[in-house]
């Protein structure tokens, strides 16, 4: 049995999980989510608590079996409580602000960046170089995080750069005088 996938997941109060063949609906006060289980594995919901089985015992079906449990877990608290991730901008001149459904970022380029937020997803800025990104979907937004880091990663002479909050970046020595 796998040591993940045998634990029950507790629903909470406000939170309602259905099954409907494979279709595995999660809905809460943060919103609506919808997965399609794996073959190999289905899921009961009894009272309070969601029940993940698996048939079989093989590799492929224990790796499932955990996966999926993983899964239904973020998702009940992804719409309970919701997830969140934090970037800081270092770099003079370097800004973010959100109007409507586009985040704009200054990032020392000749142009400005334009990025879509996706549904479900909300991203708030505060004191121009600090945004927090909160939704109920775990992996959307990681996703959303590391796209907008990707734009200018944390260069390594300077610090400049949209970084996680907290990530140390490691610093080298620029060049010599001789």
């Amino acid at each position: 049995m796998s040591r993940i996938g045998k634990l029950p997941i507790a629903i909470p109060a406000k939170v309602k999980v259905e099954v409907k063949g494979r279709k595995v609906h999660v809905e809460g006060p943060k919103g609506k989510l919808d997965w399609e289980l794996p073959q190999r594995t289905s899921l009961q919901v009894e009272g309070d608590k969601v029940v993940v089985k698996r048939d079989g015992d093989d590799p492929q079906a224990r790796a499932l079996h955990g996966l999926s449990r993983a899964l239904v877990h973020n998702m009940v608290k992804g719409v309970s409580d919701g997830f969140s991730k934090k970037l800081e901008i270092q770099g003079v001149g370097f800004k973010a602000a959100v109007a409507g459904k586009v985040v704009n970022l200054n990032l020392g380029f000749s142009h400005p960046i334009n990025y879509d937020i996706p549904e479900q997803i909300k991203i708030t800025v505060e004191e121009n170089t600090k945004l927090t990104i909160e939704g109920p979907d775990k992996a959307l937004v990681g996703k959303v995080a590391s796209e907008i880091r990707a734009y200018y990663p944390p260069e390594p002479y300077k610090g400049k750069g949209v970084r996680y909050a907290g990530e140390h970046v490691q610093r080298k020595e620029g060049k010599t005088v001789q």
